[in-house]
């Protein structure tokens, strides 16, 4: 099965998905994405939204859970792990 990627932002609560790009308009966010344990390869799953689509979703990331804005969270590139709602 064919999986395609979305942002992190787009991505519904509960679903699990592997990291495949980081990327920002400056190096020191991406510094800070990778600080967080925002790896290429890393499994992410968001366990809460704003209401609305709001700010700040919740991401879980190598057991730490890590707030983010949308827009934060439009820089990293996820795919959706197969089976991976939670």
């Amino acid at each position: 099965m064919k999986t395609r990627n979305i942002r992190l932002g787009e991505l519904e609560k509960g679903v699990r998905a592997r990291i495949v790009s980081v990327s920002a308009p400056n190096d020191e966010m991406v510094r800070s994405f990778l600080e967080m344990g925002l790896l290429e390869g890393s499994l992410v799953r968001v366990v809460h939204q704003a209401p609305l689509g709001g700010d700040p979703i919740a991401v879980e990331v190598r057991g730490a859970v890590i707030a983010l804005r949308r827009l934060e969270a439009s820089g990293i590139s996820v795919e959706e792990v197969p089976g991976g709602v939670v």
